[in-house]
């Protein structure tokens, strides 16, 4: 019998140069001038579900519209107030971010888990949760907006293992140094 993989847990995201993932006002628009899910194809490929947070998922939402599919698998939401309005397409889990993780790893079949979301990407990261962080590095200074990581993280080591252009957008890839 051989073994089942577990994929691995990855935080994904983009930044601008100057170190924002999401411009003033949450505003997150830019992203789409320059990926799309052609750009990386092997990502989503590699994805089995996807763990976001409750605020990425309204821009999302905001963003795309009401009935927009999302790629990656199943998607997750964590959240402590779920909408009264259910979304078929998404599970809001209301656990601790470790069960958070499990339930959505569960669901990846052996794939990846994407984590996205300023504040569950550094939920994880605190917790030890994270196996590689994948960034999205678009050519745009936003000046302003959500830092790629919130204040108060305390230091993480990473080993850098990989870089793609892909037109205008370098992906770096980074191990989490456990």
């Amino acid at each position: 019998m051989s073994a089942v993989s577990t994929g691995k847990v990855v935080v994904n995201r983009a930044m601008s140069l100057d170190g924002f993932i999401a411009g003033p006002g949450h505003t997150m628009d830019w992203i789409f001038e320059y990926l799309t899910a052609t750009t990386f194809p092997e990502v989503m490929e590699a994805t089995g579900a996807m763990l976001v947070g409750r605020g990425t998922y309204d821009v999302a939402k905001r963003m795309a519209g009401s009935d927009a599919p999302y790629e990656g698998g199943p998607q997750f939401v964590l959240t402590h107030e779920p909408p009264e309005q259910p979304d078929p397409a998404v599970t809001f889990l209301t656990c601790d971010i470790e069960e958070a993780v499990a339930t959505a790893r569960g669901a990846a079949g052996g794939k990846n888990l994407e984590i996205l979301g300023a504040d569950v990407a550094a939920q994880c990261l605190r917790r030890g949760l994270v196996d590689e962080i994948l960034v999205y590095v678009v050519p745009v200074l936003l000046g302003d907006g959500v830092r790629f990581t919130p204040s108060g993280l305390d230091r993480i080591d990473l080993e850098p293992f990989g870089n793609i252009q892909s037109g205008a957008v370098t992906m770096l890839r980074f191990r989490v140094r456990k």
